[in-house]
Formats: C-alpha cells, structure tokens, sequence
C-alpha cells in the first residue's frame, strides 16, 4: 500500500482502464452474458441461487439488485477482499502493472515497489504452509497438547490452519529465502525481525485471514516458560496488509453465515472462536491484539444483509471486567449499525473453557441467552444505587435516562422504560416523566411569529447533510420522480444543461437523493467515468450503492435533452405543489380579520405560487 499522501488522479485513471471489472470479478465469480454490455452471476456478497449480480462493462460498474452491493472495480475489490480503499487500489496497481505515486511524495516519485503487496501475500501463503507443517514435527508435542487439552483433534487444527513456529529462530527464515525472499520482503512482511531471526519462535500459530482468505498476518500463543518473549498472545507486527484495526479472526470462516443470519458473535480469543464454530455458532468472530472498534464494525455491517435485523453479540464474563467491557462497548454502540447485545456466562467460563466443561449445547446456549445491551448496561447502573431509597431510586432513573434517549428502536422505547421502572420500584409515569426531564435539552421554543410562519412556508427544509443516510426504497412511488432524475443524471448527464434544467437540492424530499444530487451539481466535468467519478466524490457507502443501483436501472424513455428537461420540470412542480399546500396551510391558520395585512401578503404570494405551477406543469407535459 502507498505511504501518507494521496494517490496520484492519473495513476487512478489508469487502474480504472487497465482494471476491466469483468476480469477482475471473474477471479471470484463466475459469469455469463446478459445482454448488451452485461454480465450476470451468483452475488459473492450474500447466498442466492438465482443470478441477480450484474456486471456492466461499458460502465465498469458492478451491482447487485438482491443485496444492493455495488461500485466500481475499486469498491469490488475492496468489498471481496476487506479492504480499504487505498489498499485497493495498491492491489489492483500490482495487478495491472501500474507504480503507485503520491502527490506529496518528494519529486513526486514513487513511494511502495511495484508488486510489494503481491510478495507480502505469497509470503504469508508460504509461511503458513510451513508453520502446519511443523505441528506434526516432534518439536511441537506440546502445541498438539495445548490444542488436545483444550478440546481440538487433529481435524479442528487442520481446519482453523493452526500451525507451530520452530524454537530454531531462523528455521522459517532459511525456508523463505531458499523461495527467493529477500530479508527486506520479510520484514516488511512481520515474519522476520531486523537482525533476521524469526517473529515467532516456539509458539503455536493461527492464520489470520481477510473475508476472501487471503493470510493477513498470524497471531501466536505462548508455549514454553522460557520464552524471551513476555505477552501469551503475540501477533504480527502492522504491515501492509495487516492492521489490528481491520482484521477479525475468523472472519473468512463466519463470512458467509453472518451474511446468512445477519449475526456476528465477538469472542476474546482464537480458541474462544474455535470452540464456538465447532459448537454450531459459526458467526463467531475475534479481534486481535485491540478492543472492537468502528472499523471492525464497518467489516461486519458490510457482511449483513438487512440493518434492521442484524444482530453484534458480545461474549463478557459475569465479573467487573466483563461489566467494563460492556460499557466500554455500549459506549460505541452507535458505531456498530446493528442492534447489539450482551451473552454473559455467569460462571466466568469463556466458550472454549464452556465447551469443554459442558459441551457444544452449552456454547449455543450462551449465545441464545443474549440480552440487548443496553439492559446489560441499565442493570450494571442499577445496582451501584441503594434501592431502599428515595433518592437512591431517583439517582438510578437519572443516570439511566440517557440510555433510554439512545435506544435507536422508538418502538421499543416504553417497553425499556417500563424495564427501568421496574427494576428501581418506581411507577412508569414517574420515571417517564423523570426520564424526559433529564433528557430535556433546551426549554421549550416561544412559537413563531406569523411572519416567521409564512417565512417557513415559503421555504424548503434545509439539506439533510447531518443526517445519516439511508437507501432510499426503489419501489417508493412518492418519490420514483426523484428516483427517475437521478437515473438520468447518473447515466445520461449530458443530456442537462449547466442549471440542471432548474433543479435544485431542496427540490428533493428523500436526504440521501438530494445529498447525491448535491454532490453531482458541485461537479462541472461530466465526462467519461462520471458514475465512478460521482461515486468516489460521495463519500458515503450508502451513497456509493445508490450510485451504483442508479447506474443500471433501466431507462423509462430514450434519453434526450428534452427527455431530461420534462422531468426535471416534473420534480420542481412536485416541490413547487407542496410549498402551495404549506401556505394554504399557513392561511388557514391565519385570521384574514385580526391580521389582515399578513393574511393578504400570503394570499399574494399563493397566487404567484399557484401561476409558477401552472408553468412547470405547461413544461412538464410539453411535447419533445
């Protein structure tokens, strides 16, 4: 991957045109024609049986109309392979021959050799290759009893890719540079430290691969008293390819199921994920060397299929520091986009130590067991009041009001309250009224003046750019005018003049079509790749796969500069009709006797209103 700085435009461009999409997906899926410029297959991003992923080569673009995964060859390759967009990019440059330059290098010269990234790869493949050699050697009889002791046969090693690091210090060293690496390559990789003896030395390994299986890096349990090195768990160093931030373990064996399910469970260890796919809860997941985070939870959000069914389980133990990590987590929550919940075995047993002790069914159970978390949490702050009393009661419905406010399910909202009132012993209207109380952040607003009303009326709500975006519903009929515009300004942008014909972001209802269309109207070159363009300007990855399900949605009419001109008329007298019915609503509440000078500027204006909509409407029927 490049070092700091940003990747040279040029060199994109010419990732872009070396990158044929259809290539490059037909390394992971298998494709068939489909008409004109068109491609179809099975999606590699959720189970189907029947194709409904689509390639367009003329556009270079990818979608899926099942799951709504879509891009350019860039967003492709960083969705099958979990990656970042830069490392991407570094991915596909290997590919295609092409050396990577930042614009703030010095001299504006390179900065990564071409095909590091590749070497990397093909190292790690080697060394893993030669670590589940070596744990059949007679070295490793005490990395075969760790696994035994714990509950893994020969079958469990193979399958999870456990491996052993000879106590020799150079073994894996020699092994590589007899393959052609130079010690540089394997430094750079994390497999060899600077004065050349091995990272891992006498310790069991795991492999710790991307959703697409590619070995990122290893992690490495302590074996032996004697180890010069302190930390039982040690993993690779951060490299090119692997950083703490955005690896999972396990990830390439749950991938599928957590697609399937729409679950992931995060455990603490390798061995905690072992135990929890041989148990049956194959949505088992694990970090590695760092706390979950927002990247881990983009890795796994990007995996689910549906946001409103999608669950991240958490594995703490019943004690204090399990309590910490749930309010360390419940912290985040709002990061992870999925609803999130709590498994707490109450012995303390993590699920490798559960399994063994008590079986598969237990490690289900746990899981099955699940809370939401943020009950976890409410009961943790609870319990640190007195009950008995008064103010104790009050304290705990006080600190807990905040938690109610962030429930993201409003429907669920007085079910958690009536939770909360009974766990402190208080009536439900008492600690509702408490709880809004808390949660009161600014008095009540004085209402608007009439001038301030009418004001309000005759302007559009302000663009949503705070807001979270969400997909828009294709087959939402209120808005298929909105939804038809931007097909054309996402396939045919020449068919507009330099206005947009008149259209403006407040002509939109739905805030992820007028942010879209506020990105595109910033853009005054719509040339060749402007879908790619758009969507690599939007900065958003629900934006991104609006881009891209707008790009090969067909057509309702051959596209034309009076084609666009209708439609654009179309939206602005949708707009135009619900400004009209916000001061007839205006005037209605208005006394034409009391306030007679107000009352008739706004019958002034409706009448200025009501002739520009006879206009648009002229415009939006007109003839070609």
């Amino acid at each position: 991957m490049a070092g700091p700085g940003r990747i040279n435009e040029e060199d994109l461009e010419t990732i872009r045109e070396r990158a044929r999409i259809d290539d490059i997906v037909r390394e992971f899926v298998a494709l068939r024609p489909a008409g004109a410029g068109t491609l179809k297959g099975l999606c590699p991003f959720h189970d189907e049986k029947t194709p409904s992923f689509q390639v367009t080569t003329t556009k270079g673009l990818f979608y899926c109309f099942g799951c709504g995964e879509g891009g350019d060859v860039i967003k492709f390759v960083e969705r099958i392979n979990n990656m970042g967009f830069a490392d991407a990019v570094a991915w596909l440059a290997d590919k295609v021959g092409v050396v990577l330059r930042l614009e703030d290098a010095p001299g504006g010269g390179p900065r990564v050799e071409p095909g590091l990234r590749m070497r990397i790869v093909e190292a790690n493949r080697l060394a893993e290759e030669f670590f589940t050699g070596q744990l059949a050697t007679p070295d490793a009889v005490i990395a075969r009893r760790f696994l035994d002791g714990r509950g893994f046969d020969r079958a469990a090693a193979e399958s999870f890719g456990c491996g052993f690091a000879p106590t020799d210090g150079k073994a894996l060293f020699r092994h590589l540079t007899a393959k052609g690496f130079s010690k540089e390559e394997l430094v750079r990789a994390g497999l060899v430290r600077e004065a050349g003896w091995d990272f891992f030395q006498g310790r069991l390994v795991w492999p710790i691969r991307d959703a697409g299986r590619t070995t990122l890096g290893f992690g490495a349990r302590r074996l032996f008293d004697d180890d010069r090195m302190p930390a039982k768990y040690l993993n690779t160093p951060e490299t090119v390819l692997y950083k703490k931030t955005h690896v999972l373990y396990g990830l390439d064996l749950a991938r599928t199921h957590i697609g399937k399910k729409n679950q992931a469970v995060v455990v603490e260890g390798y061995t905690d994920v072992m135990a929890c796919h041989l148990a049956g809860v194959d949505t088992a997941v694990a970090t590695c060397g760092t706390a979950f985070g927002s990247d881990h939870s983009r890795i796994i959000h990007r995996l689910m299929t549906s946001d409103s069914a999608s669950e991240v389980i958490f594995t703490f133990d019943g004690d204090a520091a399990g309590q910490a990590a749930a309010l360390k987590a419940f912290k985040e929550d709002a990061v992870f986009g999925a609803q999130t919940y709590v498994a707490v075995e109450p012995s303390g047993l993590d699920p490798c130590d559960l399994r063994l002790q008590q079986g598969d069914a237990a490690v289900r159970e746990l899981v099955a067991r699940r809370q939401p978390l943020y009950r976890f949490v409410m009961r943790n702050i609870v319990g640190k009041y007195d009950l008995d009393r008064v103010e104790g009661r009050l304290g705990a419905v006080r600190e807990a009001a905040p938690l109610v406010k962030s429930v993201r399910d409003a429907a669920r909202v007085s079910g958690y309250l009536r939770e909360l009132a009974g766990m402190v012993g208080l009536d439900d209207a008492e600690v509702r009224a408490e709880v809004a109380r808390v949660n009161q952040r600014r008095p009540a607003e004085e209402p608007p003046t009439a001038d301030a009303d009418l004001a309000a009326a005759n302007t559009p709500a302000a663009p949503g750019q705070q807001q979270l975006l969400v997909l828009p519903d294709a087959r939402d009929r209120r808005l298929e005018v909105e939804r038809g515009l931007l097909q054309l300004v996402v396939q045919e942008p020449g068919c507009f003049d330099a206005l947009w014909y008149g259209v403006l972001p407040e002509h939109f209802q739905h805030p992820t079509y007028r942010y879209l269309f506020e990105v595109a109207a910033a853009v005054d070159d719509r040339s060749r790749g402007w879908a790619q363009r758009l969507a690599g300007l939007v900065g958003d990855p629900v934006a991104e796969q609006l881009v891209a399900a707008l790009s090969v949605e067909p057509l309702l009419h051959a596209p034309s500069p009076a084609y666009a001109a209708r439609y654009a008329a179309r939206l602005r007298l949708l707009a135009q009709e619900r400004r009209i019915a916000q001061v007839k609503s205006w005037l209605q509440r208005t006394n034409p006797v009391e306030d007679q000078r107000t009352y008739n500027r706004g019958f002034a204006t409706l009448l200025e209103l009501e002739a520009e909509r006879r206009r648009l409407l002229a415009e939006a029927l007109g003839d070609e």
